[in-house]
């Protein structure tokens, strides 16, 4: 099975310094070729207000359950990865239409090109 735009997989997320990765959820966010543009998802809420590149996947929206995700994450646009489809390991989920929106507008304020 192949990685599909919107849909969260459990990937071999790269560290900013590319040295080490970890096996955590991402959101695909384009297919180009082989290789998957990503978002990477956090289960660490930080307990200072919500940056405008992160969106809150609460476990208590109605269509939370549709994510595969374990618990209440931050979808961050400030955390973009480039990888080849072959580290996509297992599809957990697939985000809401709504939740597609806050990622969108996360992602245009991420690479500036929003005012």
């Amino acid at each position: 099975m192949k990685p599909k735009i919107n849909e969260i997989w459990l990937v071999s997320f790269p560290f900013s310094n590319l040295q080490a990765t970890k096996l955590r959820p991402a959101l695909v966010i384009a297919i180009h070729r082989k290789e998957a543009i990503i978002l990477g998802i956090f289960s660490k809420i930080p307990n200072e207000n919500l940056r405008e590149t992160w969106v809150l996947i609460s476990d208590k929206d109605p269509e939370f359950k549709l994510t595969g995700l374990k618990k209440t994450s931050l979808i961050r646009a400030d955390k973009i990865a480039t990888v080849n489809e072959t580290v996509s390991q297992k599809k957990l989920g697939i985000l809401s239409s709504n939740s597609i929106e806050k990622v969108k507008f996360a992602l245009r304020k991420s690479l500036y090109l929003l005012d």
